[in-house]
């Protein structure tokens, strides 16, 4: 192992809220390595929103910006290397990367997002992040007004129709089977003209991944201009439980208000440990996550004897 394969900080994800970590990180002269794969969350998304001075920029062009600022700090390193491995010995973290490389830190950073389980509809995955949505904050204001499904069941499905209902008052719930509602939630929906679809659906017919239409398994079409989904996910990457990281029951990385997992020098941030999707969300996890690494590894060196 070289010298300069040496780091403070080893920080797993290139994307939002991995850059922001190694941000905070440089701006405190810490020497940091950014670890990144390529492949963020938002990766077939067109345009970002919600997120200020960004609001309506695509994804890549708030990356590539973030990391030429990132890049301006001398002690931030990248490599398009993703790690494949990592281990505990003392009180140093050893990471291997795909191409076989080996480099050792004093503090790790996750922030490398979760992969998206989508559902085998025909029509979904073309669909997916341009018209067939998650999140009302970073794409309803866009569809406004327009003709607007909602794909869950439940209280999942409740809680998005609350949100959604803000926005258009043409809103239609597919449960892909037999709804879970209550007798009360039924009314509710009803007393707010909110159609109840239990007929599975079996394709999305769409053009250049804008939905047109589902259709469903008896032949019936709606038309609709966006559809909102809440799809099962994993974890992009197994080495936070390798190394003993808990879990919440969703499937994220368990973490404190400071960013902290429960393993000692292990931080995370970003959608791996969040619901809230969004790149605003990423960037304040991140600059979180590297602010309170910077702040253990300067109380540990202030608190070493002076020779």
């Amino acid at each position: 192992m070289e010298a300069n394969d040496n780091f403070d900080v080893v920080v797993i994800g290139g994307s939002y809220a991995g850059l922001s970590a190694a941000m905070a990180l440089g701006r405190s002269l810490k020497k940091v390595l950014v670890l990144d794969s390529e492949t963020p969350c938002n990766a077939v998304t067109p345009h970002s929103h919600n997120f200020l001075t960004q609001d309506g920029s695509t994804p890549a062009e708030i990356a590539a910006l973030a990391r030429q600022q990132v890049a301006r700090y001398d002690t931030v390193q990248f490599r398009t290397d993703p790690a494949t491995g990592a281990t505990l010995s003392g009180h140093h973290f050893t990471v291997t990367t795909q191409s076989g490389h080996r480099f050792q830190s004093r503090k790790l950073i996750f922030a490398t997002g979760i992969k998206d389980l989508l559902p085998a509809i025909k029509g979904f995955a073309e669909c997916w992040g341009k018209s067939v949505i998650h999140c009302p904050y970073c794409h309803g204001y866009e569809y406004r007004n327009e003709k607007t499904g909602i794909l869950a069941n439940g209280s999942v499905a409740l809680h998005l129709a609350t949100l959604v209902h803000n926005l258009t008052g043409n809103l239609t719930l597919f449960t892909n089977g037999a709804s879970f509602f209550t007798a009360e939630e039924q009314q509710r929906l009803q007393q707010r003209d909110i159609a109840i679809v239990q007929t599975e659906i079996r394709e999305l017919q769409q053009s250049n991944g804008q939905l047109q239409q589902v259709v469903l398994t008896d032949g019936a079409a709606i038309p609709l201009k966006a559809l909102y989904a809440r799809v099962p996910f994993e974890q992009q990457t197994s080495l936070p439980a390798a190394l003993g990281c808990s879990f919440t029951e969703q499937g994220h990385i368990l973490v404190d208000s400071m960013q902290k997992t429960l393993v000692p020098g292990v931080f995370a941030c970003g959608d791996a440990v969040s619901p809230m999707r969004s790149v605003a969300s990423a960037v304040a996890g991140g600059n979180l996550a590297g602010a309170m690494a910077n702040h253990e590894l300067s109380q540990e060196d202030f608190m070493m004897p002076v020779s």
